[in-house]
C-alpha cells in the first residue's frame, strides 16, 4: 500500500467498502426473505378466512354460503367441518395429510416438510352443533426465493464493484486535481523561483480551494518578501557606496599626508559624518523595509493630535536663524494614529520644507478637523517643484535638488511619509507650482472602523 498513490488508495478503499456493504445487504435480503416471504402467506391465509368465515351462515339445520363465498381463491383452500371432524363442504388439496387436529385462531405449518399452512377458525351457531372452517394454503418455496435472490446477487455484486470502482477513481481524480495544480506549481516555483505564479484556484469553501488560496496568500507574502530584500539590497548598495568610497579616500588620505594631530583629527571628523549618514540610512531603509513586510506594524492609540503637532514644531531643529515657522492648529484634534510614526511623516515634512525653502522664508505648518479626517498640512514658500518632478519626488532616492540637499539628504524622506500615510488608511499629496513654493497635506480618518 506504501507504493499506492493518494488516488489509488482512495479508490481501493471506497470499492472494498462497497463490496463488504453490497454482500452485506444481500445477505441481510437472503436472511429476511424466508421470513417475508411466510408472513405475506400467513397474511394471506388470513384474509381470505376472515372474508369467507362471514359468509356462512346456517338456516334450518344446514348451512349456507353467500353468492361471494368461493372455496378456492388466491391458492388457499377453505372446507368446512362438523364438530367430530366430518368433512360438509369443500376440497382437500392433494398430498394434505389426514389426520390433522384442529387448533381455533391458530396458524400453523402441517405435513412431514411443513408444506402446508392450516387456519381453523370454529363456527359455534347458538345451542346447535358448532362447525370448524379450515383453510389451506401451499407454503411458499422458501428455496426457489433463495436461489433468485443469489442469482440477482451474483449479477448485482460484480456491477457494483466496478461502477463503485470507476466512480471512486473519477472522485478522487476531480477530487485531487487541484492538489495536482498546487504541486505543479510549487515545482514551477522552486525550479524557476518564479515567485509571481499563482495557483489561481476558484473561491470555494471546500478545504482544497481553501488551502489552494492560502498557497496563494503565501506565494503572495513571498513575493513581496523577496522583492523587499532586493529593493532593500539596490537601495544599500546604491546609496552606501559614496559614503564608503568617502571612508576609504579619508582614510588612505590620512595614511599618507596626515602629519598633525590637527589632520588626524579633520579626517575623522569626516568619517564620523560619513558613519553616520550610513548609520541613518541604513535605519530608514530598515524602517521601511520592515513596514513594507508587515514585520513592523503601526500601534494605534488615542491621542492628542494637536498637542503632538504643537511640540514637534516647537522643537524643530535646524531651523536657519532667518526662516520662520508658523503654526495654526486647532486644539484638542483626537484621533487614531501611531504616534511614533506620524511624528516621523511630519518631521520628515518639516525637513523637508527646511532644507528646499529659502534660508529667509516661511514655513506654515496647519491642522484641522474636516468632518471624520484629521488634515496636517505643511506648506513653505521656496521655489516649489518642476511639474515633470512632482511624480518622481515619492521615489526612493530620488531628490528634486541634489545640489540643495546636503549630506543629510537621501532621498527618503518623502517615500516614507506616503508609507506612513498609507498604514493610517490615508494620503499624502502635494499642491505646488515653481516659485510659488509646496504644500503637502496628509489626511487620514480621525476614527478606526
Amino acid at each position: 500500500m506504501k507504493h499506492f498513490s493518494v488516488k489509488q488508495k482512495l479508490t481501493l478503499w471506497i470499492t472494498l467498502l462497497m463490496l463488504v456493504l453490497t454482500t452485506l445487504v444481500l445477505t441481510f435480503m437472503v436472511a429476511v426473505s424466508a421470513s417475508v416471504v411466510t408472513e405475506n402467506a400467513f397474511e394471506q391465509l388470513s384474509n381470505v378466512m376472515q372474508a369467507n368465515v362471514g359468509g356462512i351462515s346456517r338456516e334450518n339445520g344446514n348451512l349456507v354460503f353467500d353468492t361471494d363465498f368461493a372455496f378456492t381463491k388466491n391458492g388457499v383452500y377453505t372446507v368446512v367441518y362438523s364438530s367430530t371432524g366430518a368433512l360438509l363442504a369443500g376440497q382437500l388439496p392433494l398430498s394434505f395429510p389426514e389426520g390433522v387436529g384442529f387448533e381455533n385462531g391458530t396458524t400453523r405449518p402441517v405435513g412431514e416438510d411443513g408444506e402446508f399452512y392450516v387456519l381453523d377458525l370454529r363456527l359455534p351457531f347458538g345451542w346447535e352443533e358448532a362447525v370448524w372452517v379450515r383453510g389451506i394454503a401451499a407454503a411458499p418455496d422458501v428455496a426457489d426465493v433463495f436461489d433468485d435472490l443469489t442469482g440477482i446477487a451474483l449479477l448485482l455484486l460484480p456491477l457494483m464493484v466496478v461502477v463503485s470502482g470507476v466512480g471512486a477513481y473519477l472522485l478522487a481524480r476531480s477530487t485531487f486535481r487541484p492538489i495536482d495544480r498546487i504541486i505543479r506549481a510549487a515545482e514551477t516555483i522552486g525550479e524557476g523561483r518564479d515567485l509571481s505564479r499563482r495557483i489561481g484556484l476558484p473561491a470555494g469553501r471546500d478545504e482544497i480551494s481553501r488551502l489552494g488560496q492560502a498557497f496563494d496568500g503565501m506565494f503572495e507574502r513571498l513575493e513581496a518578501s523577496f522583492e523587499a530584500e532586493k529593493q532593500f539590497t539596490s537601495d544599500a548598495s546604491h546609496e552606501l557606496r559614496t559614503p564608503t568610497a568617502v571612508i576609504l579616500a579619508q582614510c588612505e588620505d590620512a595614511r599618507r599626508h596626515a602629519e598633525t594631530p590637527e589632520q588626524y583629527a579633520q579626517a575623522v571628523d569626516v568619517i564620523e559624518r560619513q558613519a553616520r549618514r550610513m548609520s541613518d540610512l541604513i535605519a530608514k531603509l530598515l524602517q521601511m523595509t520592515r513596514l513594507d513586510q508587515g514585520t513592523q506594524r503601526a500601534t494605534f492609540e488615542r491621542a492628542d493630535l494637536s498637542g503632538l503637532a504643537e511640540v514637534i514644531c516647537a522643537e524643530q531643529p535646524g531651523l536657519p536663524p532667518t526662516a520662520t515657522l508658523e503654526t495654526d492648529i486647532q486644539p484638542d484634534i483626537e484621533a487614531d494614529f501611531d504616534v511614533t510614526l506620524v511624528s516621523r511623516l511630519l518631521q520628515n515634512l518639516l525637513n523637508n520644507a527646511v532644507r528646499y525653502g529659502r534660508p529667509d522664508g516661511h514655513i506654515l505648518v496647519t491642522l484641522r478637523r474636516e468632518g471624520a479626517d484629521a488634515v496636517l498640512s505643511v506648506r513653505d514658500d521656496g521655489p516649489g517643484i518642476p511639474y515633470n518632478q512632482q511624480d518622481k519626488i515619492w521615489q526612493r532616492f530620488y531628490q528634486a535638488d541634489a545640489s540643495r540637499s546636503g549630506e543629510n539628504g537621501a532621498g527618503l524622506g518623502l517615500p516614507m511619509v506616503r508609507q506612513i500615510a498609507a498604514l493610517h488608511g490615508g494620503t499624502v499629496t502635494l499642491d505646488s507650482a515653481p516659485g510659488k513654493g509646496s504644500c503637502f497635506t496628509f489626511r487620514f480618518p480621525a476614527e478606526r472602523p
